[in-house]
C-alpha cells in the first residue's frame, strides 16, 4: 500500500451526540472530512444517532440504551437481559456505574471479527474497551483520547462534600482502569492537543512518543461570521454541556452576578441544565435570573445567530483537552473569553484573553474589558477568525490523521 491509496476505515465511538460533547462533534466531522479525501469511511456507533451524511454508512451496535433522555433507566425485559451483553450492561447502570464503554467494546468486536478483509484500520472514539484490545489482535488499531477521564473524574469528586456523592462518582468511573490498560496496548494513540498528550501521559502510564497530537477542526461551513447581523451591546454567549463541574459555569455566573451590581449584560446558555446540577439554584441563588436566558436545544442556524449576536463568548472551562466551543466562537468571528484551563491557550493562542481556571473576579475584568473597550473586541473577533482559519480546519485534521493511519499499518505489519 503507498502513501496516496485510499484506506477503507471503520470508525468506532461507543456514545456520539451530534449536538453536545465533543465526541460526537469529532465522529461527525471526521468521518466527512476523510471520506471527501477519498477515503472509504463506515461507522460503528452506539446511541443516540449520529447523525451523519446520507453516504457515511453506520451501523448501529443494539444494546439498551438506559440513558436514552425519552426513557431513561427502563426495566429491559427478561428476553433483553437473557443476552449476557445486555446483563453486564443492566448490572453496571443499575450500580451506578458507567458500562457503556466496555460493553459498545464487545459488541464491536463480535460485529468485527471475522471481517478483516473490509477493513485496513480501525480508529476507536475512546471508548478504550477490552473489546479494542481483542480487536487490535486481528486488525491494526487506534484510538483517541480526547483528554484524561482521570480528570473529569477527580473535578467531580472534589465538587461534593458527601460521602455517598463521592463514594457514587469514583464508582461511576470505574471504567478508567480498563481504559488505562487498554491503552497501553496499542502502539499508537491520537490526542487533541499538546496538553492533553502530557496529561494523558502522565495520568495513563503511557510514554508520550505512543501519542500523535493532531488538533481538532472546526466547522468553518457552519460556524462563520454574519456580518449583516449587528452585535448586541454587552451580550455574553456561553455554550452547552457547560453545567458540568469541569465547564466551570458556576464561576461565570458569579462574574455574571457582580458585574450586574453596577452595569447592565445578559448571558445567553446555549442548551438547558441539567436537573442535578445545581445551576439553576444557582442562579435563583445569585438573583440573577433576569439576565441569564437557557435558550434549550437550538438549531444551527439559531446557533450562529446567537453567536452572531453576542459581544463575546465566554469558555470558564476549569480544564478542557481542546475546547471545540472556544474555536467554533473564534471560526464565527466572536470575541473569546477564555481560562487557560488544560489546552484552551494553544487553541486561543493571541486571539483572545486568557484568564486563570476557577476565578470569577478574573472572568468579570475580562468581560468588562470588552465592554469597554468595542474597538479592541473587534480586533480579537478578526484574529480568532484568522487563526482557526489558518490552523484548525477538518481537512487539514483529517489528513493528519492520515498520516498517523499509515504509520499504524505500516508497524502492525
Amino acid at each position: 500500500m503507498d502513501n496516496h491509496s485510499p484506506l477503507k476505515i471503520c470508525l468506532l465511538s461507543y456514545r456520539s451526540n451530534p449536538h453536545c460533547g465533543g465526541q460526537g462533534v469529532y465522529l461527525k466531522n471526521l468521518s466527512r472530512a476523510l471520506k471527501d479525501l477519498g477515503h472509504k469511511v463506515d461507522v460503528v456507533s452506539g446511541p443516540p444517532d449520529p447523525c451523519l451524511d446520507h453516504d457515511i454508512p453506520v451501523v448501529r451496535m443494539p444494546c439498551l440504551d438506559l440513558y436514552n433522555p425519552e426513557n431513561p433507566f427502563r426495566i429491559p425485559t427478561l428476553r433483553e437481559l437473557a443476552d449476557p451483553i445486555n446483563f453486564i450492561e443492566w448490572l453496571g447502570v443499575s450500580t451506578t456505574g458507567f458500562p457503556e464503554p466496555f460493553t459498545f467494546g464487545l459488541r464491536a468486536y463480535g460485529y468485527l471479527k471475522g471481517k478483516q478483509h473490509r477493513y485496513d484500520i480501525i480508529h476507536d472514539n475512546q471508548s478504550l474497551s477490552y473489546g479494542i484490545w481483542a480487536i487490535n489482535k486481528f486488525f491494526p488499531t487506534i484510538a483517541t483520547i480526547h483528554h484524561p477521564i482521570t480528570v473529569d473524574r477527580d473535578i467531580d469528586i472534589k465538587s461534593g462534600s458527601s460521602f455517598l456523592y463521592k463514594f457514587k462518582q469514583v464508582r461511576w468511573y470505574s471504567f478508567l482502569g480498563m481504559q488505562k490498560r487498554v491503552s497501553r496496548s496499542l502502539s499508537h494513540l491520537i490526542t487533541v492537543s499538546e496538553c492533553a498528550k502530557s496529561d494523558i501521559a502522565r495520568d495513563f502510564k503511557i510514554s508520550p512518543d505512543c501519542l500523535k497530537v493532531v488538533p481538532n477542526g472546526i466547522n468553518t461551513a457552519l460556524f462563520r461570521p454574519v456580518p449583516e447581523i449587528e452585535r448586541e451591546k454587552n451580550r455574553f454567549i456561553v455554550t452547552n454541556s457547560a453545567d458540568t463541574p469541569l465547564k466551570g459555569l458556576k464561576f461565570l455566573l458569579k462574574a455574571v452576578a457582580d458585574i450586574s451590581k453596577n452595569r447592565k449584560l445578559r448571558l445567553i446558555v446555549i442548551g438547558t441544565p441539567k436537573e442535578d446540577s445545581g445551576i439553576v439554584e444557582i442562579v435563583h441563588k445569585l438573583g440573577i435570573e433576569h439576565i441569564v436566558t437557557f435558550t434549550g436545544r437550538i438549531s444551527d442556524e439559531d446557533f450562529i445567530m446567537q453567536y452572531a449576536r453576542a459581544t463575546a463568548a465566554v469558555v470558564p472551562s476549569v480544564y478542557e483537552g481542546f475546547g471545540l466551543p472556544v474555536g467554533e466562537a473564534m471560526a464565527s468571528g466572536v470575541p473569546v473569553i477564555s481560562t487557560t484551563g488544560g489546552a484552551l491557550p494553544e487553541v486561543v493562542g493571541d486571539a483572545g484573553i486568557l484568564v486563570p481556571p476557577a476565578d470569577h473576579n478574573a472572568l468579570a475584568k475580562a468581560m468588562l474589558t470588552l465592554m469597554d473597550n468595542p474597538d479592541r473586541a473587534a480586533e480579537l473577533g478578526k484574529a480568532g477568525y484568522n487563526r482557526v482559519q489558518k490552523n484548525f480546519t477538518w481537512e487539514k485534521a483529517a489528513e493528519k490523521t492520515v498520516a498517523v493511519y499509515r504509520e499504524v499499518i505500516r508497524d502492525y505489519r
